[in-house]
This record gives structure tokens, C-alpha cells and sequence, in this order.
């Protein structure tokens, strides 16, 4: 009897999605296609998580701050009906999210910015319900000798309280500010927000293998004080297998889901 090879749908899975971060071209979502050839920051979890999570409801104007390939902004597009805006530093990064944009079913909602963050919160005050951010955290670390890889991932170009206090300029008084960051900056991210008058209002912790440690977290602002909620998101299950949770979150955007 000819035995015949089982494949097994959540390593099928992990394939599928690993091999698509992996390449230097393109990632496939369910309703959008990101083209990543010249932008030094590719598809990576970090975004898809903030893109899932982040609350939109009645969010008309949206930001997405150092938007890259313009992931962020397409998935709170794909979940919003708002108009999203993006602001991005780098040129080529621009560009190629400009063309992510317009190749979209929500081209006529996005509009990405060739510009400087610091310059554009002096511009548009006040114009923003929502903002999102993966921002460069790398802080410590050795800086990268690709310059533009070097921008996208260290401070050196925009600090977290640059973050904060742009943002607290550019949103309104009942606006909302969302991040994703590494788990050992929450208590330095938190009293940097308290000292702009920005109250944490949700706060999920990232697990990539339950019963690890937390590497990342999520965190929702408002400029009022509020009880905050606090989830937990793991990743993975102790069986190296994704858990519901995950598949729950990122199963509009991922394919293998």
C-alpha cells in the first residue's frame, strides 16, 4: 500500500506566510497587494498586528505616520470607511506607497506625504481623529550601514516624544493615538504620553509563544483619563501552532487564514 504524505494546514500556513515576508518584491493580502521593492522596511508583523488592532470606529481622518510601503494605511482603510492619510520621509518609500495606494480598492481614500513629520504637525493641526504608528525603536541598538534601513528602524530621525507631541498637535481633543512597541519601552512610552496629556485607554500584550515573555506591545491613547483595558495576544500556542486569537485578528488580511 502506496502511503501518502499528510500536510499539515498550519505549518501550511506558517509557509505561506513566512515565505511571503520573506520576499524582496511583493506580499499578497486578501483584498490588496503590497509592492515592496525599494523600501527598506518590508511587510512584517509588527504592522499587520497594529493594522489589525487598532480601534477605527468613527474615525474620519486617519494618519499613518511613517507609513512605509503604506501597509498600515491600506488595512485601516480595508476596515474603516475614513480618509487615511500617510506621511513618509523616505522618497522611494513614498513613491511605492503612492503606487500601493492608487493599485488599491481604496484609492480614492489614500493619499500619502513626501515630507517630514515634524514639519507636517505643524501644518495641519488638529486635523486628525486617529493616528497609527509603528515607529522606529531600535534606540540602542548598532545603527544599520543601509541608510535608509538605518531610518526606518533607529530614533534617529524621529524620537518617540517627537511621536507623541506631533501627534498631540495634529489630533483633535477627542483623538486617538495608536502604537505598537517593544514591551521593555511601555513605561517610558507611557510617561512620555502623560507629560503631552495622552491617558492609555487599551494596552494588548504581544506573546509570540504562550508562556513566554511579552516582546511586544499595543497601546491606544485619548487625551482624557480612562480605566484602561488590558488584553493579552499570543501568537503562537505552546504547541508552536497559531491560536485563535492571531488567526481571529489578522484572518481579513492574511490569505492562509
Amino acid at each position: 500500500m502506496v502511503g501518502r504524505r499528510y500536510t499539515d494546514p498550519e505549518h501550511t500556513q506558517k509557509a505561506f506566510i513566512n515565505q511571503q515576508m520573506g520576499r524582496n518584491n511583493w506580499f499578497e493580502f486578501k483584498q490588496f497587494r503590497i509592492e515592496q521593492q525599494n523600501t527598506a522596511m518590508k511587510v512584517g508583523t509588527d504592522g499587520v498586528l497594529l493594522g489589525a488592532w487598532t480601534p477605527v470606529g468613527g474615525a474620519d481622518r486617519i494618519l499613518d505616520v511613517g507609513t512605509g510601503t503604506g501597509l498600515i494605511a491600506l488595512m485601516v482603510a480595508q476596515r474603516s470607511a475614513g480618509e487615511v492619510d500617510a506621511v513618509e520621509i523616505d522618497v522611494p518609500a513614498s513613491d511605492e506607497a503612492m503606487f500601493n495606494f492608487k493599485h488599491s480598492p481604496w484609492s480614492d481614500r489614500l493619499t500619502v506625504f513626501n515630507a517630514d513629520f515634524l514639519d507636517f504637525s505643524e501644518v495641519h493641526p488638529g486635523h486628525y481623529d486617529l493616528i497609527v504608528c509603528n515607529p522606529p525603536f531600535f534606540v540602542n541598538s548598532m545603527k544599520s550601514q543601509h541608510k535608509a534601513s538605518a531610518v526606518a528602524r533607529h530614533n534617529q530621525k524621529l524620537t518617540f516624544s517627537q511621536l507623541i507631541v506631533g501627534s498631540r498637535k495634529l489630533l483633535h481633543d477627542d483623538g486617538r493615538l495608536c502604537v505598537i512597541i517593544p514591551f521593555e519601552s511601555l513605561l517610558e512610552f507611557k510617561e512620555l504620553a502623560r507629560l503631552s496629556d495622552f491617558f492609555l485607554h487599551s494596552r494588548t500584550d504581544v506573546f509570540p509563544r504562550a508562556g513566554g515573555a511579552p516582546k511586544r506591545v499595543l497601546l491606544e491613547f485619548i487625551r482624557s483619563r480612562a480605566y484602561p483595558g488590558h488584553t493579552e495576544l499570543p501568537i503562537l500556542d505552546e504547541n508552536g501552532l497559531y491560536t485563535e486569537k492571531y488567526k481571529a485578528l489578522t484572518s481579513p488580511f492574511y490569505p492562509a487564514f
